[in-house]
């Protein structure tokens, strides 16, 4: 098949989304199939050549198109010429986000064309996301949101909490879901002593790890003073791990005002081996976000072998409960406060959590399997349009 993911940007600094479009092409490609990325420079410009041209990775064709003003719009003529010279050459496309430029072109242009898409809408649905910039939102959808939704061949959630919380703002279309994937390996085999030499002020304290952007969606009120009131009694040292997401200053001031200086580094976003250091140095991994479409950084903690602390906003919430991989409470200080003080202070039912992730992570969320069911519903979708034409 040929297969054509459209994505705003591929900015590694905006988290989840870049990473999950060209890890599920990459994927796909492995299993014989022809897959190209059409994205902007947007957060990359002049360190990106933004000239449409093909640069070839592990079997993934992606062409870069400059991003123009507004760019917080995302606007990019350049991709949307190249989309309307190319849609022919594709079975289908997979499109990812909603509210920008990419998504409004590439479903009209789809529609004109006769090529079916299948719209990713990567939380953008949920309504923790539906409440900000609410007026701004209800104008896009009468101008075009609502007819890519409506016009989408399916709509691709990535857990089943994320389908049950676009309930009724799916546009009809019909819902499938499709976990993102993670190689199991990715995660595992870091070096706990060189974090530990790295950040000498963890020392041997039990390290409770925060890895994700330092944004204000992401719990860190309930995380930061739920650790103060465990610190001294338990001598924790808490880590935040990640790109500053418009809150690190915020999160300094909190660290601060609970007196966590010493007990707390901020190292900023990890990658490659040094973020396999962290997993491997840490006792636990928390992510008590208000809203998390996904959550790739829990599976990548689970791959570790980490029991997780989660919300019951992150939505793997339901995978991660029944297997019993962690904790998963409510958004609350005190519901925080109480599942870090069991883990701690149980560690062998920490541990058998652990392997319990572990296991999750092989039998649901390794890439192979998640390729085999994209491909089935690349394949029904192309399937369906090839019978109606």
């Amino acid at each position: 098949m040929r297969i054509l993911h459209v994505i705003s940007s591929l900015d590694p600094a905006l988290g989840g989304p870049s990473f999950a479009c060209t890890a599920m092409a990459r994927a796909v490609a492995a299993k014989g199939h022809r897959v190209a990325i059409y994205t902007t420079d947007f957060g990359q410009e002049g360190v990106v050549p933004a000239t449409g041209e093909a640069v070839v990775a592990e079997g993934v064709a992606t062409h870069v198109f400059p991003v123009r003003h507004p760019k917080a719009w995302k606007r990019s003529p350049a991709l949307a010429r190249a989309l309307r010279c190319d849609l022919a050459g594709f079975d289908l496309v997979h499109l990812h986000s909603l509210y920008l430029y990419h998504d409004w072109v590439t479903g009209d242009l789809c529609r004109a064309g006769g090529v079916p898409y299948i719209v990713r809408p990567h939380g953008t649905l949920d309504p923790y996301l539906r409440r900000r910039r609410r007026f701004l939102k209800a104008v896009l959808d009468r101008l075009f949101q609502d007819r890519v939704l409506r016009d989408a061949a399916a709509i691709h959630y990535t857990a089943e909490e994320e389908m049950r919380l676009a309930a009724g703002h799916d546009g009809g279309a019909p819902g499938v879901v499709v976990p993102l994937g993670l190689d199991p390996g990715t995660a595992a085999g870091g070096d706990a002593a060189a974090f530990r030499a790295r950040y000498p002020e963890t020392a041997d304290r039990p390290i409770v790890l925060f890895l994700s952007r330092l944004h204000e969606k992401k719990g860190l009120d309930l995380l930061i003073p739920a650790v103060a009131r465990l610190a001294e009694a338990r001598d924790l040292h808490l880590v935040l791990a990640g790109p500053d997401g418009g809150a690190a200053k915020a999160a300094e001031a909190m660290l601060a005002a609970e007196g966590l200086t010493g007990r707390a580094t901020v190292t900023g976003m990890l990658e490659g081996p040094a973020k396999r250091d962290a997993y491997a140095a840490a006792t636990l991994f928390a992510l008590p976000s208000y809203s998390e479409n996904f959550g790739i950084v829990v599976v990548e903690a689970m791959a570790a072998g980490l029991p997780v602390l989660i919300s019951d906003r992150v939505n793997i919430w339901r995978e991660v409960a029944a297997a019993e991989a962690g904790r998963v409470v409510s958004c609350g200080v005190d519901a925080v406060a109480e599942a870090l003080a069991g883990l701690i202070d149980d560690p062998e039912a920490a541990r058998a959590m652990g392997e319990k992730g572990r296991a999750l992570v092989a039998d649901r969320f390794a890439w192979d399997r998640v390729a085999d069911a994209l491909i089935a519903l690349y394949e029904s979708v192309a399937s369906s349009a090839r019978a109606t034409k």
